[in-house]
């Protein structure tokens, strides 16, 4: 049973949003709803929630613009989009505005459930005492703070970008696949396209590595990808 976790739910479809509340409470977390996406972004902007929820198709502001707006003053806040858009190009779509899970409508509510206790989970879970600053050359990762710095420069990553590189940096010097990662950070959906994690990493490189030396993520064709100092094999 979770305790103090808030969510805030940005949903226009009444039925959807209030089972959605109801499922929650049940589970034990805070609920919160918005019917619209302008009353939505207030909220979003106005307090601190642990995840938010959000659709697509909404009236005011649509779903892209929300996470977009979001993202620009809160760049840690989980947020999954809800909605019946299911092409490979809207989720990389938002992805893009800075979402970090993407689910289909019709959903079961346990998926549901599942994908927000991954968030939950590792956003909190972990003692601080039992975690370490991971470091490769001049990048730092402190899991216990979410903060990264690259040659002593903060950079803002999302909830999901941090997983990746926290997951590339525990796998440093090892060549990592694409479903290997798809694996590890979408647990309750193995078969999200693999082009996603490209989009990741694409993400990663334009935050960590475009304007640093030396570059410490290397495509190795056909095998994945290695985080590592030199790009010599």
């Amino acid at each position: 049973m979770q305790s103090n976790k808030n969510i805030l739910i940005i949903e226009d479809d009444l039925r959807i949003a209030q089972n959605i509340s109801k499922g929650l409470q049940e589970k034990g977390y805070t609920t919160e709803v918005a019917y619209d996406g302008k009353i939505g972004l207030k909220l979003a902007l106005g307090n601190d929630y642990d995840l938010i929820l959000l659709d697509l198709n909404l009236p005011g502001l649509n779903g892209y613009e929300v996470c977009e707006e979001v993202r620009k003053k809160k760049s840690s806040t989980p947020i999954i989009m809800l909605t019946a858009l299911g092409e490979t190009e809207d989720k990389i779509e938002g992805f893009e505005k800075g979402a970090d899970d993407y689910l289909v409508k019709p959903f079961d509510f346990r998926e549901l459930l599942a994908r927000i206790n991954v968030f939950i989970k590792r956003n909190g879970n972990i003692a601080p005492e039992n975690r370490n600053t991971l470091k490769v050359a001049n990048l730092e990762l402190d899991p216990d703070s979410k903060i990264v710095t690259r040659n002593g420069q903060n950079i803002e990553l999302t909830p999901k970008e941090f997983l990746l590189l926290e997951f590339l940096l525990k796998n440093k010097g090892k060549i990592i696949s694409k479903a290997e990662i798809s694996d590890s950070l979408w647990e309750s959906n193995a078969q999200q396209s693999l082009n996603v994690v490209e989009v990741y990493i694409n993400f990663l490189r334009k935050k960590i590595d475009k304007d640093y030396i030396p570059k410490l993520i290397h495509t190795k064709t056909g095998m994945g990808y290695v985080l590592k100092e030199d790009s010599n094999s």
